[in-house]
């Protein structure tokens, strides 16, 4: 009997130390930044807001009055042709974009094995490399009910704005994955979010480029934190994407019509235009703005110290930021590690091409 009893007080040890690790392993939940609480509500509130308004201009005979939607604010109207839902599944795109599509004998042979990466990686997934002469067409379908955005992209003077605001443009319209023709995915998508995280709380996930520490990071990098604009995980609609492009648009057409789109021209760098400088703002704007968080006064604002130094995912309301080593693995600064390392999910090779496209 003593013996019986030894076995069996043996089993429970066993048992509860398999329980501690399986509890112990299990990454702490992330709490969102401190004096913020998402209002979720406000996604479900955006689209009545603008339904009632709509119906106020509305005939005797309940359709909407002529040219009601071509008057209302660009970013009303972007809300309501591409509404948010968060409760969605992430849609399974992958969007790429190069001067030729892959089924082109132009088509670069150093791009081969990276676009091959994200196939083999996503055997679900529907991939699609855009070539440049589709791109134009896509945006004019996806836009056709909101010129004022087609007619900025067709004016854009750059190849490398327009690419820049071709991402914000098709993720906001239908959602998935977009990255760089020149980034090696590491791991499947699946596994960029812990197990833990609930897929329908999140609606957003982008990752950090740079955290300089150094005191010219300034003469290096538009912003202390730099959010990465190469690698974009978003479902349809979201704020962010809606912000951005609402604020290319706008700034676009406001150039064109003062007579300043042009290179050597406009008032603006492509930083701070379509790039990481501009991108990084539209990211802190919606961190900040009371439309989507409960903030009281005196609370103080996200900022680049709340991601300075970050090692594992973080969570601010329906956003997930994932730290430098995840979308920059092995270039051996600012805290990034190895392309071995758990966290690294893709590879950036920095081809940097646009910058010798003889078009510029």
């Amino acid at each position: 009997m003593p013996a019986f009893r030894r076995s069996i007080f043996a089993i429970i040890c066993l048992i509860a130390f398999v329980l501690y690790l399986r509890g112990s392993s299990r990454p702490p939940d992330l709490p969102d930044a401190p004096g913020y609480r998402p209002v979720q509500e406000i996604f479900a509130e955006e689209q009545d807001s603008y339904d009632r308004a709509q119906r106020q201009k509305t005939s005797n005979r309940g359709q909407i009055a002529l040219g009601a939607t071509s008057i209302a604010p660009l970013r009303e109207r972007l809300r309501y042709q591409f509404p948010y839902d968060l409760d969605r599944s992430f849609p399974a795109y992958i969007w790429q974009t190069w001067k030729y599509d892959p089924s082109s004998p132009h088509f670069s042979d150093e791009f081969r094995g990276t676009e091959a990466s994200w196939t083999e990686l996503h055997p679900g997934f529907q991939h699609e490399v855009i070539g440049d002469d589709t791109q134009r067409h896509l945006i004019q379908y996806l836009y056709g009910s909101v010129p004022d955005v087609f007619e900025a992209y067709d004016s854009l003077p750059l190849p490398v704005m327009k690419a820049d605001f071709f991402r914000y443009l098709v993720l906001l319209a239908r959602g998935g994955i977009y990255s760089d023709i020149d980034t090696m995915a590491l791991k499947p998508a699946g596994y960029w979010l812990a197990e833990e995280i609930d897929r329908t709380k999140v609606g957003f996930i982008v990752g950090i480029e740079a955290d300089p520490d150094r005191p010219d990071w300034h003469e290096w990098y538009s912003r202390r934190i730099q959010f990465c604009q190469w690698t974009i995980v978003s479902k349809p609609g979201h704020p962010i994407l809606r912000d951005m492009v609402a604020y290319v648009t706008e700034e676009t057409l406001r150039m064109k019509k003062a007579g300043i789109l042009e290179v050597g021209k406009m008032d603006k760098t492509v930083m701070e235009f379509t790039g990481p400088g501009a991108w990084t703002d539209s990211v802190f704007r919606y961190f900040n703005n009371p439309d989507y968080f409960h903030i009281k006064p005196g609370d103080k604002n996200i900022t680049y110290t709340d991601f300075t130094e970050q090692t594992t995912e973080k969570k601010v309301g329906d956003v997930i930021v994932l730290p430098i080593t995840s979308f920059s693995p092995g270039v051996g600064q600012m805290g990034a590690h190895d392309t071995n390392d758990p966290m690294a999910f893709v590879k950036h090779n920095f081809d940097g091409s646009w910058k010798t496209d003889p078009s510029l």
